[in-house]
C-alpha cells in the first residue's frame, strides 16, 4: 500500500534536527511520496535543494498568505524566475485567509492574484490555502484559465467543493478527520466522489487524534487513512491508491 502526503512541510526547522528519520519513518509506513509546499520566498532555495535531493519530494513554490508582512510583489517577479529556473510541479501554497486578524484583504488578493498569474502563463497547478473566505476564493478562480490543484484542509461546504471540483481541484483531507468531533469534515469525506479526495498531514501541524500536542508527521497520514475508510466503510488499500492517483494526476506527474 503505497501513499502520497499532499501537503507537508518537510523543509521547515521543526524537522531540522531529525529530518532523514521522520522521512525514514513515513516510507515504513508506506508515505512513498510528499508534496512539500513553500511558504515564503526566503525557504525556496531550501526546499528546492531537499527536494532536488529525492525523487519522490516534489516541490511547490508560492508565497502563503499568513506571511504577508514579508511579501512584496518583486516576491513574485521572483516566482516567476524561480518557477522557470526550477520547475516545481505546482504554484503553492497560495490563498486567501479571512480567518487570521489584521491581515489586510486587499493586498492579500493583490498577491494571490499576482501568483495565479504565474500559474496561469507557466500552466502549473495551485496549492490553495483557504480559510473563511471560499467564496471570494472561488470568484477570483473563475476569473483564471488554470490547471486544477489542490485545496489543502478543505472545510467548506458541499455546494462549494462541487465547485472546486468543475474547476480540476481536488480537496485535501488530513489530521481533522481523524477526530470524531469533526462531524461536518467527516461527513464532506464521506459523501464526496473519492476522485475529489488527497490526504495530507500539514506536518509539522494539525496532527493526528492518537498524537494531540504533539508535532505531526508524515508519518501519520495512515491514521486519515484509517479515519476515511472507516468513514466510507471501504478497503483502506483501495483508498490508498484512489487517493495516490488523484494527487498524481492532478500534479501531472
Amino acid at each position: 500500500m503505497q501513499l502520497f502526503d499532499s501537503h507537508c512541510h518537510l523543509d521547515v526547522e521543526e524537522f531540522d534536527d531529525d529530518r532523514e528519520q521522520v522521512l525514514a519513518a513515513a516510507r515504513a509506513a508506506g508515505v512513498t511520496d510528499l508534496l512539500v509546499p513553500a511558504v515564503r520566498r526566503a525557504t525556496w532555495h531550501h526546499l528546492i535543494d531537499l527536494c532536488a535531493a529525492d525523487e519522490h519530494l516534489h516541490p511547490a513554490l508560492g508565497l502563503h498568505p499568513v506571511y504577508l508582512s514579508e511579501h512584496t510583489l518583486d516576491d513574485v517577479d521572483a516566482l516567476a524566475a524561480a518557477v522557470t529556473q526550477s520547475r516545481p510541479v505546482a504554484i503553492g501554497e497560495i490563498g486567501l485567509d479571512w480567518h487570521v486578524e489584521g491581515l489586510d484583504r486587499d493586498r492579500q488578493k493583490r498577491v494571490f492574484e499576482a501568483q495565479l498569474k504565474v500559474a496561469e502563463k507557466t500552466g502549473l497547478p495551485v496549492v490553495l490555502h483557504v480559510r473563511k473566505a471560499h467564496d471570494p476564493m472561488l470568484q477570483t478562480l473563475r476569473r483564471f484559465d488554470l490547471a486544477g490543484g489542490i485545496c489543502h484542509a478543505f472545510n467548506g461546504s458541499l455546494q462549494q467543493a462541487e465547485r472546486y471540483i468543475d474547476m480540476g481541484f481536488c480537496l485535501g483531507f488530513g489530521g481533522m478527520l481523524t477526530f470524531e468531533r469533526s462531524n461536518h469534515l467527516r461527513r464532506l469525506a464521506a459523501e464526496l466522489p473519492l476522485d475529489a479526495v488527497v490526504l495530507e498531514t500539514d506536518a509539522p501541524d494539525m496532527t493526528v487524534a492518537a498524537h494531540r500536542f504533539e508535532r505531526n508527521s508524515p508519518a501519520y497520514l495512515p491514521d486519515v487513512l484509517a479515519a476515511l475508510a472507516g468513514l466510507r466503510r471501504e478497503p483502506a488499500g483501495e483508498l490508498a491508491a484512489q487517493t495516490t492517483a488523484n494527487v498524481r494526476r492532478v500534479l501531472a506527474l
